[in-house]
């Protein structure tokens, strides 16, 4: 079980994490990512709430408190997801951390252990700088 947890620089710290189970003890970072998003693109496509609580920002929503808020009621594409992802990764719109350590690349290999926790740091652009 992998634990993610996702923070902004600001310090705002969604929930206490969410679990996803992976089998395998070791995953690239690239796929890492590529699961968590099909398993929150998946979840908000089974209850299509009015607010997609994701990673990355989707196409053609604007950002609201909690999420992003769809404009037109539509389900996601996780293909589609995943590429946002990855581009955000690449373009530092997020850092990844296992345990205390920075991943940087998205082909570098993570060892999961029990209990391994996953957060992903929102970098939030400051005012007036």
């Amino acid at each position: 079980m992998v634990t993610f947890v996702d923070e902004t620089t600001s310090g705002d710290r969604r929930d206490a994490g969410w679990g996803l189970e992976i089998a395998e003890e070791r995953l690239a970072l690239r796929e890492l990512i590529r699961r968590r998003v099909f398993q929150e693109v998946a979840e908000y496509n089974a209850r299509t709430p009015r607010v997609f609580q994701g990673l990355v920002q989707p196409e053609d929503t604007e950002r609201v408190l909690n999420g992003y808020a769809l404009r037109t009621p539509r389900r996601i594409d996780p293909e589609a997801q995943t590429e946002l992802a990855l581009k955000a990764f690449a373009g530092n719109g997020f850092l990844v951390l296992v345990g205390d350590r920075q991943i940087t690349d998205l082909d570098e290999e993570i060892e999961l252990t029990l209990g391994t926790e996953v957060t992903f740091l929102k970098l939030v652009a400051l005012v007036g700088g």
